[in-house]
């Protein structure tokens, strides 16, 4: 999906460059998900379970454009 694709590149151009190792695996964790769970959670119709992703998902979404 392109608009999923998009928040992921802000993600990578914001932040990626001073994430630490845990903030980097966590983001790739997240891009393993499949992509309807993460448009969901990315429209707020869901939340994830894991904490950690919840946390990142709000970050990302929360990124200026």
């Amino acid at each position: 999906m392109r608009e999923l694709d998009q928040l992921m590149l802000r993600y990578l151009d914001q932040r990626w460059p001073t994430a630490d190792d845990a903030g980097r695996a966590l983001f790739l964790q997240l891009l393993d998900c499949e992509d309807d769970k993460l448009w969901r959670w990315f429209m707020g119709r869901e939340r994830p379970e894991n904490a950690e992703l919840d946390a990142i998902v709000s970050l990302i979404a929360d990124l200026p454009a």
